[in-house]
């Protein structure tokens, strides 16, 4: 039997998003973040007892981290944001990943919106005026950022492995419904398209769009009371 070759497309966002809140990581170590990807992803090579599957490649999709310094409106204290733990993750992680084996970097940019804007927990209690403007601390603002050429770049890769014929399958692990374009065009070509959203629960029109739907991670606790 001839073994099918996988492409696995990771949405980088998504996964450290879904990532820290399964495990409960309100601080991740970007050697175990890598390596908990990486065993993840293989994972997905372990199906049906008829059919053998080789990794491709594991594209995974995400932005620098931002850099620059900006003054907090609250408080006027100056941040730096290549000093903050966020970027220090970010920029081992990435470093971590390009460590493994068969695994490509498509980075987008963080495009800057110049403004400061209120937690969204934060505004519900501002409107609900359990709160006042006077009672808010510099945690509770955000500079606005943006990811720019990611959802572009993951469709553009789907279409291209599509028509070059270079997979057989094309395991998504994401949230997002941007992907179903791509995704319709890949099944209309044969492809076998799955989708992993880490246990997040998915909008009930997406299945019509897929061949199949599984998560590899650890089912989280408190999913619908069970484990």
């Amino acid at each position: 039997m001839m073994n099918k070759k996988t492409a696995i497309l990771v949405d980088g966002s998504f996964f450290l998003k879904r990532y820290r809140s399964i495990n409960k990581i309100r601080k991740p170590d970007p050697v175990k973040t890598a390596n908990d990807l990486w065993e993840m992803c293989l994972k997905h090579l372990k199906q049906a007892k008829n059919e053998s599957y080789n990794l491709y490649r594991i594209f995974y999709y995400d932005c620098l981290p931002y850099d620059k310094k900006q003054h907090n409106p609250l408080t006027g204290r100056v941040i730096d944001f290549s000093k903050t733990d966020q970027y220090k993750f970010q920029r081992f992680f990435l470093e971590e990943l390009k460590k493994k084996r068969k695994i490509a970097l498509r980075l987008g940019i963080l495009e800057d919106r110049k403004r400061w804007i209120v937690r969204p927990s934060i505004t519900k209690e501002l409107l609900a005026k359990r709160i006042s403007v006077d009672d808010l601390s510099e945690d509770d603002v955000l500079f606005d950022l943006v990811q720019k050429r990611v959802d572009i770049k993951i469709g553009l890769d789907i279409a291209s492995m599509t028509l070059k014929k270079q997979v057989d399958q094309i395991i998504l692990i994401s949230g997002d419904s941007d992907f179903v374009p791509a995704a319709k065009l890949a099944r209309r070509e044969g492809i076998d398209f799955l989708l992993d959203p880490m246990w997040n629960p998915i909008k009930p029109h997406l299945f019509e769009h897929i061949d199949g739907l599984v998560s590899k991670i650890k089912k989280p606790v408190n999913l619908r009371g069970k484990r």
